[in-house]
């Protein structure tokens, strides 16, 4: 039996959208875990620490003799990896056990214009050179393609299976309720209580999905909220209210929305920073810039929406082929 090494961003992450990602990851690889003897690690926290790697240990062995490696994520690459990043915390001390990994449907952050020597030295350490990348985006395999390596642009997991006939099935017309998510970490008072108020007037009921472990922090410094209902902080619960509830979603997460087309609900993101700028450019999501929320959302939750993301699924499948031999050894 083969043995598989998954890098997961979802654990020890503070944002259920990396469990989204993390579902769909599992799902969409399934033809490469599925015969084998998976053991996952985590992106947040360190897979080792700098002073195991003096002597043998069985988490350094298995990734050392693992017969594939994967990691997915959102902005896990970076431009500058001399700074600290809670969502990959990696550095020249603890990338062994990453050594040949390959990326599944991973995008960049946008933390400076230009990758520093030290970051192209990381990650031509332990990127894998032979096979082809993933990426989430066109900026993300461009610059892979710039460090020397082989990428194509899939779009992330998530998308995967937003097929022209599952899009089919969202709904194009507004639903009586809605689900609406915020950001914690990129606060905008004013823009996040017009959201807030165009919600409470255009719909019936409107509930609040806590995404990330500081949201409803957040969400109880906003006024009028007094009969916005808690969906639970668990995907289990979110799940369960998009396939409960006759509801549109409109909120800041990106995989809050995508989640919600993935169980067949009208989805309206709104984009406050280069994740969904960066998919929206290629994928065709229902997007408005949460600067334009009062000119632009309450007309478009009265509209005809139609869902149709442009999932390219010949870049998908090639990247997919090129494992045809791993498997038949």
């Amino acid at each position: 039996m083969k043995n598989v090494t998954l890098f997961n961003p979802a654990c020890g992450s503070q944002n259920l959208g990396d469990h989204i990602i993390d579902e769909a990851t599992k799902r969409e690889l399934a033809f490469l875990l599925q015969d084998s003897f998976v053991v996952e690690y985590p992106t947040h926290t360190p897979v080792v620490h700098w002073y195991q790697r003096t002597t043998k240990n069985a988490i350094i062995k298995f990734c050392e003799e693992a017969n594939l490696k994967l990691l997915s994520g959102t902005n896990i690459l970076k431009y500058n990896m001399r700074r600290l990043h809670p969502d990959w915390n990696i550095s020249l001390f603890s990338i062994k056990p990453y050594k040949g990994v390959i990326l599944a449907g991973v995008g960049s952050g946008v933390d400076r214009k230009h990758i520093t020597p030290y970051t192209k030295f990381l990650y031509k350490r332990f990127l894998n050179q032979h096979y082809i990348h993933s990426t989430r985006d066109e900026r993300t395999k461009n610059m892979l393609i710039e460090l020397g390596f082989k990428a194509i642009n899939t779009g992330c997991p998530t998308l995967w299976q937003l097929t022209k006939e599952h899009c089919k099935k969202i709904p194009t017309k507004k639903a009586p309720n809605a689900i609406f998510t915020l950001t914690d970490y990129w606060r905008d008072y004013e823009k996040d209580q017009d959201l807030i108020n165009i919600l409470n007037k255009n719909y019936k009921n409107v509930y609040f999905w806590i995404q990330g472990s500081k949201d409803y922090e957040y969400f109880k410094v906003f006024k009028n909220t007094s009969k916005i209902k808690i969906i639970n902080p668990t995907l289990e619960d979110y799940r369960h209210t998009l396939q409960t509830l006759d509801a549109d979603y409109v909120g800041t997460r990106l995989h809050g929305g995508i989640f919600a087309m993935q169980n067949f609900k009208r989805a309206i993101i709104l984009a406050i920073d280069n994740r969904t700028r960066d998919m929206q450019e290629t994928y065709n999501l229902n997007v408005v810039e949460r600067d334009e929320i009062n000119e632009k959302l309450e007309p478009l939750i009265h509209s005809k929406i139609i869902t149709d993301v442009h999932v390219n699924f010949d870049n998908i499948n090639e990247w997919k082929r090129q494992f045809d031999q791993y498997i038949a050894s």
